[in-house]
């Protein structure tokens, strides 16, 4: 059996991204075009949070600029176990306290988007009870977590005169806007915090 000959080395090294680049005259090519494009438009200014030391509203910069980030920032991913995978059983959720739950919704309706009269729509926007469900349906707390933030978004309802069966029909009143959802969120989960809840 005839032994093959060796392969020739390249001239350059393709582990190298920048120097095979120059090799192929990548980088000359990407000046040139860099080059005639126009001067990039300035950037708008971000807008301040309306509290001192507060963060800015879901969807707006932060003071010093900021990167988008997921809903489910700076919470572990449900996963499962090594048991898990050996019983065949869907991973555990997530433990979060009712503050965490509220703070999480509030975040979800930021980036999917809100919605009245529906728990979801066509588009991917979703009410506050969808919210709700979209964070449990990814892992985060339990019903038992749900239920509790519920009662805490009711006990806000109530104690500022918006008697209400549900916060769901708060929800949907006609008038009603995406910016008072969060702030309810916010109300609720701030008395869930002073409750160590």
């Amino acid at each position: 059996m005839p032994v093959p000959a060796p392969v020739p080395a390249p001239p350059f090294d393709l582990l190298d991204p920048h120097r095979l680049a120059r090799e192929l005259g990548l980088v000359e090519e990407i000046e040139q075009y860099l080059a005639g494009l126009p001067a990039p438009a300035p950037a708008p200014a971000p807008e301040r949070s309306e509290r001192p030391g507060h963060p800015a509203a879901p969807g707006k910069p932060a003071r010093h600029g900021s990167v988008r980030q997921p809903w489910n920032h700076g919470h572990p991913l449900p996963g499962r176990s090594l048991l898990d995978r050996l019983v065949r059983r869907p991973a555990r959720p997530v433990e979060i306290s009712v503050a965490g739950h509220l703070e999480l919704t509030s975040r979800y309706l930021a980036e999917a988007g809100w919605t009245q009269g529906a728990l979801w729509d066509g588009a991917g926007r979703v009410c506050l009870l969808g919210a709700q469900t979209a964070v449990l349906a990814h892992g985060y707390g339990t019903a038992y977590t749900v239920r509790r933030a519920r009662a805490q978004v009711m006990e806000v309802l109530h104690a500022t005169g918006r008697p209400v069966p549900s916060p769901d029909v708060w929800n949907d009143r006609p008038g009603r806007r995406q910016a008072e959802v969060h702030a309810l969120l916010d109300s609720a989960r701030g008395r869930a915090r002073s409750l160590g809840i």
